[in-house]
């Protein structure tokens, strides 16, 4: 198993554990232990946390949205101007959720990198 295999299930599943006891900005978290531990190179460090979280994230809201047929995520569409269209709020949750993730695992790979030297 390649490292950004590794890196993507790390992320995956310590987001997964994180989000039983802790609120939303558990994601970062996870990705920023996983920056920190599981050292990526160049932009891999920030796209494999980003695609971890925007399929932990759209799964997750798929399957909580699906429990009441989408009622409350059409509402929130129609807010937003996602035309009603539940499904794209789901990739836009996914969206905003591994932008922090990328983010926080770049950090965590500068702090690596930092207490390195």
């Amino acid at each position: 198993m390649n490292i950004r295999t590794l890196n993507f299930l790390a992320t995956l599943i310590l987001a997964l554990v994180f989000s039983f006891f802790l609120p939303w900005w558990s994601i970062m978290l996870a990705a920023f232990i996983t920056g920190f531990l599981l050292s990526l190179k160049n932009v891999a460090v920030f796209f494999v946390p980003f695609l971890a979280i925007l399929l932990f994230w759209v799964v997750y809201s798929f399957m909580i949205s699906s429990g009441n047929d989408f009622t409350l995520a059409k509402k929130i569409a129609v807010l937003l101007p996602l035309g009603g269209n539940a499904y794209l709020l789901m990739l836009a949750t996914g969206i905003v959720g591994g932008l922090a993730a990328g983010i926080a695992a770049i950090f965590g790979k500068q702090c690596q990198i930092l207490f390195r030297k």
